[in-house]
């Protein structure tokens, strides 16, 4: 299962309704957004991935920023909190915001949808990835003798999003990524 199926699955119906109020849209809108923003969302991780300082990046702001609570809380969604997150997840995916000025421009042109909508709920839509991403990765199951969580990620959605040439195996990619890294 991929991150847009896990964001518009029937678990995060909640977190979709929350999205269109925020938008002042219909929920099927807020689903055509997610829609055709989240795939610019994965790319830009994606390319940030691309070595092995990306993705230990990617895995600590998992695990330590606590973005579980956008979905757990949909509520919190739209909230002050939940945009400066969302506005700094976009920075370091996008690197600029001009790209995301541009990623609102397609879904608009995509979806019908002004681009001043999808603008705000860019933000929001990155929270929603990472926390899905993150509920995923760190599927929060306690530990029987612990009670701690376990801090060890699951494989699918981070090979899924690694497998940068989508032939369903990380193996050449990774290789790809120290080869690289072994030659700087």
């Amino acid at each position: 299962m991929g991150i847009l199926d896990m964001l518009l699955g029937s678990e995060n119906n909640d977190a979709i309704s929350q999205l269109a109020k925020q938008l002042g849209v219909s929920e099927d809108q807020a689903r055509s957004v997610v829609k055709e923003v989240t795939p610019a969302l994965t790319r830009g991780m994606q390319h940030n991935t691309k070595d092995q300082d990306g993705v230990e990046g990617l895995i600590t702001a998992l695990r330590t920023g606590d973005h579980s609570r956008y979905i757990n809380d949909p509520t919190s969604l739209g909230s002050q909190a939940n945009i400066d997150d969302g506005n700094s997840i976009l920075g370091h995916i996008f690197g600029s915001k001009d790209v995301s000025r541009n990623v609102a421009e397609h879904a608009s042109q995509q979806t019908g949808i002004a681009s001043s909508l999808i603008k705000k709920a860019l933000p929001i839509v990155a929270t929603m990835v990472m926390a899905s991403l993150g509920k995923s990765l760190f599927s929060g199951t306690a530990s029987a003798s612990t009670g701690n969580q376990q801090q060890q990620p699951s494989s699918g959605i981070l090979s899924s999003l690694l497998d940068s040439d989508h032939d369903g195996s990380i193996i050449d990619d990774v290789l790809g990524m120290a080869f690289k890294m072994a030659f700087r």
